[in-house]
């Protein structure tokens, strides 16, 4: 058996047993398993150890309302006091089969509330060609799957679940583009391009700081790097001002946008940037990025023990 399939068999134990196993321990055998390395909970030095100890210490009730995909869309509004950022929502049921797609347009969106990225995501284009029973067998996944028990992100253990449907905005790299903002104690740090998402080899990863000058790595292989120099967002320093608004107060916050010349919207809020188990390329700049997060030294002084 290969390290690759020895991992990913240990991965699918400790998936398996997930609700079993203590906070401390659990992070600490998932990160050996999917980085490699020993986690440091005492002294996290690195990017990647930082996040796994926020997701222990920083918790913060306001954080439940803010991954919630139904609750994030008013806060964000009344915090920006623009409700343009906001994609339209057309409506709210707790399971698929109560959803009425008669009041539903010919393209539309739907999305588990309590799913990070595209676990909850189905794409309607065309309502007379949708196949409703796989997008019923992937939601239905969604909502029964708490993210806390296999990653510990604590803000999605007790999110309501439910299904909502947005408008359709249209297709990534083609009418938008996707960009991610991560924050920093309240400051904008560096930027996350999202690119070739409908492509064979798969999505691709470039990074740029605040001026929109490419930074020097990417997640995973070289390969993840687009290979392109991508023109600054029309919207740049509007995503900047509303993501350190949004993050103010906070150790991290990734602030997720679609982008087109004509238009700025929200996608959703993160606090634990790939959930602190993405490895970076090259690799030194794990510990590069984690000299920038600054952990308080009177927030681990004045951390709580270890929460189940």
């Amino acid at each position: 058996m290969s390290l690759i399939h020895f991992a990913g068999l240990c991965k699918s134990v400790l998936y398996s047993t997930a609700a079993l196993i203590p906070t401390l321990f659990y992070l600490k055998m998932l990160f050996r398993v999917m980085m490699g390395e020993k986690l440091d909970l005492r002294h996290p030095k690195t990017y990647y150890e930082k996040i796994q100890w926020l997701k222990i210490h920083d918790r913060k009730g306001l954080y439940t309302s803010l991954v919630d995909k139904v609750t994030a869309k008013s806060y964000v509004a009344k915090m920006t006091g623009d409700e343009s950022l906001v994609i339209k929502t057309l409506g709210v049921w707790k399971h698929f089969d109560d959803i009425d797609f008669d009041t539903l347009p010919d393209s539309f969106v739907l999305k588990a509330n309590n799913s990070g990225g595209n676990r909850g995501v189905v794409i309607c284009e065309d309502k007379s060609s949708f196949d409703r029973v796989s997008a019923r067998r992937k939601l239905e996944r969604a909502l029964h799957r708490n993210l806390y028990w296999r990653y510990r992100e604590w803000p999605y253990k007790n999110i309501p679940p439910a299904i909502l449907a947005e408008e359709y905005i249209g297709k990534v790299d083609v009418d938008f583009n996707e960009v991610k903002l991560v924050c920093f104690n309240g400051k904008m740090n560096f930027a996350v391009v999202c690119l070739d998402r409908q492509s064979d080899k798969g999505t691709t990863y470039d990074f740029y700081d605040r001026d929109w000058n490419l930074l020097p790595f990417t997640y995973g292989k070289k390969e993840h790097n687009s290979g392109t120099l991508v023109p600054r967002p029309a919207h740049f320093d509007r995503m900047i001002e509303i993501a350190e608004k949004l993050s103010a107060g906070v150790h991290l916050m990734r602030v997720d946008f679609y982008d087109n010349p004509q238009q700025l919207r929200f996608g959703e809020m993160t606090f634990y940037d790939g959930s602190g188990f993405k490895l970076f390329h090259p690799g030194v700049w794990d510990g590069i990025i984690g000299s920038w997060l600054d952990i308080e030294e009177h927030d681990k002084k004045n951390a709580k023990g270890i929460i189940a």
